[in-house]
């Protein structure tokens, strides 16, 4: 017979070994929201529970149950398949700890395969994770990768993480770049699944003396950052990364790639050209349908980015200021890991 098991008990087990979640709502359920980490086994896929769900409402319980038992009967040899692959102990979990990871917990029993059940299923993990949040007190000093757009920040982070250096990368657990053209060959996460991945970061780098991250805005696409994140990171120290405007231009158009979606990149203009001078905003529109996207980035970075820098900037205390003067990305991650080493010095 399955087990049930709470969240603290399977956060144990998780943490003491190999161990694998699995769960068993269906594909958009699961795009929208799980716990990191977990494998998609459903029971029913996107149609198939929007069907079950419509003969519950209108004809009811009896009737979707059988519907839902014709279904998943169909499915078993593949769904049973799936499991028998997994090499490691496991927990199946649904919404709530109801019917359907009672019912895969239930099947695989009965073919010899042994899985534990989360007692309250997902939404017990979800509550789980704004009380951490609204409780957290996050002990590392950050240190703020900040300055221009295009100033190799992201290339910067992921570098320092490479060498060692502890960071939280807050663009890809957004799965966003922080600005209108953000999205742009990104998948965007939802709150929910941004505050689940931000918890196991923050969790992950909690004993750490300092962490790295960029200087983000409370918003980034789709998600808001914590109030105290946000708050810490505006009183941290800010290392400012400067870097010729040529630069930043091949920066810029080494990360968005803009002529493989040429058509993303224009509407996501589109939606910031009353913001820029007129002469200007037709320029650059000019650039992008001519593809010249470098002219287009180059007016972007000068006339709409740069500025509003500028003004963000401005609300940072000079004394928390650092000023990483470079020529390239390459060499203003070498003075980031010199001014580190330093730093640690006088800690």
């Amino acid at each position: 017979m399955f087990r049930d098991i709470s969240l603290r008990d399977l956060m144990e087990v998780h943490s003491a070994g190999a161990h694998t979640l699995i769960d068993v709502r269906s594909p958009k359920e699961f795009s929208e929201a799980s716990i990191p980490g977990s494998l998609n086994i459903p029971v029913f896929d996107d149609d198939e529970r929007a069907e079950v769900g419509t003969i519950y409402k209108k004809v009811g319980q009896a009737e979707a149950k059988k519907r839902g038992l014709e279904i998943f009967s169909a499915k078993l040899p593949d769904f049973i398949g799936q499991f028998q692959a997994i090499e490691t102990p496991m927990t199946v979990f649904c919404w709530r700890g109801g019917m359907r990871s009672k019912t895969a917990a239930t099947v695989l029993d009965l073919m010899g395969i042994h899985a534990n059940r989360l007692t309250g299923g997902i939404r017990t993990y979800r509550q789980w994770v704004v009380e951490q949040l609204e409780q957290m007190d996050y002990k590392p000093e950050l240190i703020v990768l900040n300055g221009y757009t295009g100033s190799g920040k992201t290339v910067i982070l992921h570098k320092l993480a490479a060498a060692g250096q502890p960071t939280v990368d807050l663009e890809r657990l957004a799965g966003h770049r922080g600005s209108i053209f953000g999205q742009i060959g990104l998948k965007a996460n939802n709150q929910k699944n941004f505050e689940s991945l931000l918890l196991h970061e923050l969790k992950r780098t909690a004993a750490e003396p300092y962490v790295f991250i960029e200087g983000e805005s409370k918003r980034i696409g789709k998600v808001t950052m914590p109030g105290f994140l946000y708050d810490k990171k505006e009183s941290s120290r800010q290392l400012i990364i400067r870097l010729p405007i040529e630069e930043r231009v091949r920066l810029t158009l080494d990360d968005y790639k803009p002529w493989e979606q040429p058509g993303q990149f224009t509407h996501a203009f589109e939606q910031i050209r009353r913001r820029i001078h007129v002469p200007i905003a037709k320029e650059i529109g000019t650039a992008l349908e001519d593809r010249d996207y470098e002219t287009a980035t180059l007016l972007l970075l000068e006339h709409y980015y740069d500025p509003r820098y500028r003004y963000s900037t401005g609300k940072v205390e000079d004394e928390l200021k650092t000023v990483i003067d470079a020529a390239t990305v390459d060499e203003a991650f070498e003075k980031v890991l010199a001014w580190t080493a330093e730093y640690r010095k006088r800690k």
